[in-house]
């Protein structure tokens, strides 16, 4: 998994609440098990003018210049609600988004950023609504910057807005490690526990 330590890219407002995972990615998106290939099917009833075409709106914000190039995504609250489907993450990691700003996320949903390499940021309604209306004056040269070192996102005002992540979720995003990963960290620890615990319960260690 890629590390995530500073981003600073153009950011793209969707504010819209409750942006659930069938809009992320719609169901009839989903006709693959891996990962590849699915950023194409990804707000696929807002990004085309039919259900399954790839005719583009003109209207939808992610076929518009510069946010095709968009990096961020500025959002109401409650993203990510809905089905646990995992494809929604992965459908935005491939297209190119790296972090979601939003006042709130499905739980299910945030656990599945941290594990694929996605920053989900919750900050208040009213800032990621100052962001989003500095973006949107100016969408190409507004960037927006989010720090995971010093756990900030700073728009083009300069004003450093800090937000909270937990320390294991931290760890994996700033380090590109998956959970499996994290563990495997702790080898040294795991066999002196399993040493101590041979000696106390042997029986469990018995083998066949």
């Amino acid at each position: 998994m890629e590390k995530f330590t500073v981003l600073e890219a153009i950011a793209a407002p969707i504010l819209r609440i409750n942006i659930d995972t069938d809009v992320i990615i719609p169901s009839r998106e989903m006709k693959r098990v891996s990962k590849e290939g699915l950023s194409d099917g990804m707000f696929a009833n807002w990004r085309y003018t039919e259900p399954g075409g790839r005719e583009e709106k003109a209207d939808f914000i992610l076929n518009q210049e510069p946010y095709r190039q968009a990096k961020i995504l500025l959002s109401g609250d409650n993203f990510g609600c809905g089905s646990s489907r995992e494809h929604a993450v992965w459908a935005l990691h491939e297209w190119g988004i790296r972090a979601i700003i939003t006042p709130g996320f499905g739980n299910i949903f945030y656990g599945n950023c941290i594990r694929n390499g996605i920053l989900p940021v919750v900050l208040a309604n009213d800032v990621v609504e100052s962001i989003a209306a500095q973006v949107e004056a100016n969408p190409a040269h507004n960037l927006v910057n989010v720090d995971l070192s010093n756990c900030t996102v700073t728009a083009a005002d300069g004003l450093a807005h800090a937000f909270e992540i937990g320390s294991g979720d931290r760890e994996m995003l700033l380090e590109g490690l998956d959970a499996i990963a994290v563990t495997q960290r702790r080898d040294d620890e795991i066999l002196a526990f399993q040493a101590r615990d041979r000696l106390k319960r042997p029986w469990i260690y018995l083998e066949g």
